[in-house]
């Protein structure tokens, strides 16, 4: 997108990357659909970049959820709103999308064509000769020194760094006087603790790893009075939690994990039924029905719903239908570690924005910019990712080209 920006203001444009082919964790975001953005109102979508939600309103008042689809619409992609508010493309596909931007970029009709340079890993060199920056990449050839007056470098964070997203770059920036936040993963799964024990029993390891939750209701407030409570879905996995609902709250969670070494959160594994109505259920006569069937057949209860409760849950607990009820209304679940920062899909930490100008331009180095992941913010999953990487990228290449508009 900074590309695009300065190709549109006919600049000649370089683009370097070290992997193969461009887009790579563009693609992998595809999979399953490409989740463009997200159709809320304005002010509740920026709001899901919480403590960075003033800096991100910023750039996306200047490319919002609406111009992304503008945007997409312009390259000939449609767009269609699914039933959860979330944007994509109407094939849900990210080739077609990145195969058309990419011509549209090898275009001349809008001034000189982006020039893509494949397989060019920046080494981290960077220095001032006269009035243009020098930056050294490595390659199959060899070394190759670059030399221009202005740079934006968007190279992501730390998570999948088989597609290039390898945190590598976080203390070159700091010799360049920004100051880096550490990365850590966000958007992830949750390694759990079951009586003092780490991970869940065998049992529920093979027979329910892999296995979702659905229709269920989870609450946390952390130790700073912050809450969330949403309904949704995630997976069991063979140490824990994962899924949609759980990358939801995953900032919270994290967070709390390091001020206090373990987050406790809550399930209602019935949230349409109240606690009374569950209770009067388990107290009729059981007819010779075991538990397991008793709770599937007359609450609804998933298999893997059942096999939690049995993980958590002790005897006494299960026997009794008042406390059983309390605890499929209020399951606690105790989560101790996030999951490595390689898993997460997206990461936390990076670039402090307090290093950076308004146009994203690092404030002791003039024509460097800086754009994406790499920056300090997060949100969660549901387009709010993506459209924050495109608007940034759209701030910092507009930035550059006002920069090279200087005399």
């Amino acid at each position: 997108m900074a590309a695009q920006s300065l190709h549109e203001a006919g600049h000649a444009v370089h683009l370097f990357d070290a992997m193969p082919t461009v887009g790579r964790k563009f693609l992998l975001a595809g999979i399953g659909g490409l989740n463009l953005t997200h159709a809320e109102p304005f002010d509740n979508f920026v709001a899901r970049y919480g403590a960075r939600s003033l800096a991100c309103r910023g750039w996306l008042e200047r490319f919002g959820p609406q111009a992304v689809r503008d945007w997409a619409q312009g390259l000939g992609i449609e767009t269609f709103v699914g039933s959860s508010q979330r944007v994509f493309p109407t094939d849900m596909k990210a080739a077609p999308l990145l195969r058309a931007w990419l011509h549209r970029l090898r275009q001349t009709a809008a001034g000189p064509a982006v020039i893509f340079h494949m397989r060019q890993r920046w080494t981290g060199d960077c220095f001032r000769v006269g009035d243009r920056w020098q930056l050294t990449f490595l390659s199959t050839e060899g070394l190759n020194s670059v030399r221009a007056r202005a740079v934006v470098f968007a190279l992501g964070g730390g998570s999948w760094a088989r597609l290039g997203s390898d945190g590598a770059w976080t203390s070159w920036f700091e010799s360049l006087g920004g100051r880096v936040q550490p990365l850590q993963p966000a958007n992830c799964g949750f390694e759990v603790a079951v009586d003092g024990r780490k991970g869940w029993s065998e049992f529920l390891a093979l027979r329910h790893a892999g296995k979702p939750l659905k229709n269920l209701a989870l609450s946390f407030t952390d130790s700073l009075g912050h809450s969330f409570c949403r309904k949704g879905e995630f997976v069991l996995t063979e140490t824990g939690v994962e899924g949609s609902l759980i990358y939801a709250v995953s900032a919270l969670l994290r967070d709390e994990i390091g001020r206090r070494g373990a987050a406790t959160f809550e399930l209602d594994l019935r949230p349409d039924l109240s606690q009374e109505k569950l209770c009067a259920e388990l107290s009729r006569p059981r007819g010779g029905k075991s538990l397991s069937n008793l709770l599937k057949a007359r609450l609804g209860l998933c298999p893997t719903a059942i096999a939690l409760l049995h993980e958590l849950l002790g005897r006494d607990e299960l026997a009794d239908p008042t406390r059983l009820a309390e605890r499929i209304k209020c399951l606690p679940v105790t989560a101790i570690a996030a999951r490595p920062i390689d898993e997460a899909i997206s990461t936390a930490g990076g670039l402090a924005l307090e290093s950076l100008t308004p146009g994203l331009m690092l404030r002791e180095q003039p024509g460097l910019f800086c754009a994406g992941e790499m920056l300090d913010w997060e949100a969660p999953t549901g387009g709010y990712l993506l459209t924050a990487c495109l608007a940034s990228g759209k701030v910092a290449g507009e930035s550059a080209s006002d920069y090279l508009k200087q005399p």
